[in-house]
């Protein structure tokens, strides 16, 4: 039995206390408890990083695993309990110890070669630490692979923030709030203020001794496409480093604030549009190739709504603060309601879908989005279970990509953009079909694979996307971590315990590779780079996780009943 006895007084701090509780335990408890509750949307705004006090978190923690919690979220509203109670590591030691301070009894042997490797990516800009590279991989061809990209640096914030560590984190923000403000060009055409870089790179001018800063806002793409989720992934990195640290004045900043409108205001413009859901092109986010995901990808939509929940706890109540929040609420109002309804499928809905009547003209249409029946892939019917449902790719006019998509639908999960029911049912879809989406090595990017003639025409004949290998159907580790939190969230840590340990098998003796190919995951990736450095850090976050649930809270919030809308189908829609 692994035990430790601990105890939160009434500051906040932790002591002893004669409380045990078995690590056995840990699959009974509520994990659900941990995440942050949303604040009331006509309060005026807390000074504080969340919505719960440390007061509320209750006994005891074990080394191993912890145990329930109750109600931890509403984050330090009391100035002395502000900071986590993490121990700093020493710069240059692997990690010998998780968030909370404690040392593990029995560490994966993984984990401080996992550490080694991320210390070695770490990228410095005169002095300081800003990033890490994407890979410490040593071939020749290195294209762009020696840059901090935004996406792939989110797993490393984590990790150093939860190791105590976020100076690193803090330097990023601020570094890449800066790229922001550069003029961005992709020929002759000006890209909009708000547009966060795809990655960074440090020269070093060897003759001048100097230091500068090369960003990439997509016009060195290989599609040239601008990346849509880099200022979500900020918003939300911004967020975790708020929470972690209970330093509120960084997000403070006035160009911080700043930094948070322009973003926004890129996606709450007016237009066109007639649904809630922000309309992209292919290539814009993870999946950075063409990938048939054009339209309203699900990846996309999931990271616009985790980012407007995180602007509202981060943004000021002053005058402009004010109205960006009175406009993010009517969004959310109705994104969420479009989410849950249309992109939801579960065995019900792939019937009614299976049963409907097009060419349908009205306002009482039930096939809202006339999509051909027979438009249905032989292999969803068969891939959904009795138990399971998930949010579907995209949909748009007479389209619907039925594909699984994991980011987007773990994202729904942590940012409660799912209801506690879906989220359950994501859970139960993962353990029903394991073989499928998690295989011989975690985890799927999507499923199932394009191939033959539908290949050819949505890749453009990629060869990098053939079928089951890179975003087509490939395995990404970095992917550990998001299954990890949504994991806990729903209090399946189970399930995480069970893919973490299948990666243990493999991962470090295969080098750490960026993606893994094949139908069940079995072979390293045909262009897969090794030490791929979110390939590390996803392990590590994902450990650090399963030892202190605690951890959540950096990057899951709880739903907000105030925007919970009624989940039934109207006659019509409107926004």
């Amino acid at each position: 039995m692994s035990t430790l006895d601990v105890e939160v007084s009434e500051n906040g701090s932790v002591k002893n206390s004669d409380s045990i509780i078995d690590s056995h335990e840990l699959d009974e408890y509520d994990f659900s408890r941990f995440v942050d509750r949303p604040r009331h949307l006509n309060l005026e705004r807390q000074r504080s990083c969340d919505e719960r006090s440390l007061n509320d978190l209750p006994v005891p923690f074990s080394p191993h695993q912890s145990s329930r919690a109750d109600n931890f979220g509403r984050a330090f509203d009391n100035p002395d309990s502000v900071y986590s109670p993490v121990r700093k590591s020493g710069c240059n030691t692997p990690m010998s110890h998780f968030g909370n301070g404690m040392v593990a009894s029995d560490p994966h042997p993984m984990i401080a070669e996992a550490w080694d490797d991320l210390r070695r990516a770490l990228v410095f800009f005169r002095g300081q630490p800003v990033g890490t590279i994407a890979a410490l991989d040593n071939s020749d061809e290195k294209l762009n692979y020696d840059q901090v990209f935004v996406r792939d640096f989110v797993p490393s914030a984590l990790a150093f923030l939860m190791n105590g560590e976020p100076e690193v984190v803090k330097n990023f923000l601020l570094k890449t709030l800066r790229l922001q403000g550069w003029e961005k060009k992709i020929d002759r055409f000006q890209l909009g203020e708000g547009v966060m870089p795809a990655s960074f790179k440090v020269l070093h001018d060897p003759i001048r001794n100097t230091e500068t800063l090369m960003a990439d806002f997509g016009e060195s793409a290989i599609g040239r496409v601008a990346p849509v989720d880099s200022g979500f992934w900020w918003i939300i990195l911004l967020r975790a480093y708020t929470k972690s640290t209970g330093d509120t004045s960084l997000a403070d900043k006035p160009d911080c604030q700043n930094g948070i409108r322009l973003i926004l205001s890129l996606c709450l413009s007016e237009g066109f549009d007639t649904f809630p859901t922000l309309l992209c092109a292919d290539g814009c986010s993870m999946i950075d190739r063409r990938m048939g995901v054009y339209g309203y990808p699900i990846e996309i939509q999931a990271l616009f709504f985790m980012a407007l929940r995180c602007a509202m706890l981060l943004l000021k109540h002053d005058g402009q603060g004010k109205e960006l929040i009175e406009r993010i609420v009517k969004r959310l109002h109705a994104l969420t309601y479009h989410m849950r309804n249309y992109f939801w499928l579960d065995l019900k809905q792939l019937n009614d879908i299976y049963r409907y009547k097009t060419e349908e003209y009205s306002h009482t249409a039930v096939n809202k989005f006339n999509v051909m029946p027979d438009s249905l892939p032989d292999w969803v019917m068969d891939f959904m279970p009795v138990h399971g449902g998930y949010f579907i790719g995209n949909i748009g006019p007479s389209h619907m990509d039925f594909r699984w998509f994991c980011l987007g639908n773990c994202i729904a999960i942590l940012s409660s953009l799912a209801t506690q029911e879906q989220s359950s049912a994501i859970m139960d879809l993962i353990e029903s079909r394991w073989e499928e989406l998690v295989g011989a090595m975690p985890l799927k990017v999507c499923y199932p694979a394009i191939e033959n003639h539908e290949w050819r025409i949505v890749t453009g004949s990629d060869p990098k996307n053939t079928r089951w290998s890179y975003h087509n159907g490939g395995s990404w580790p970095v992917l550990l971590w998001l299954l990890t939190a949504a994991c806990i969230k729903t209090g399946r840590p189970q399930i995480a315990r069970r893919a973490i340990e299948l990666a243990e098998t493999r991962l470090s003796k295969d080098g750490w590779p960026e993606y893994y190919d094949g139908k069940l995951g079995r072979y390293i990736g045909k262009q897969a780079r090794k030490h791929q450095t979110w390939s590390v850090a996803g392990y590590l976050v994902a450990k650090m996780m399963l030892e202190d649930p605690s951890h959540l809270g950096m990057i899951a919030i709880e739903e907000d009943k105030h925007l919970k809308p009624v989940l039934r189908r109207s006659s019509s829609w409107t926004a």
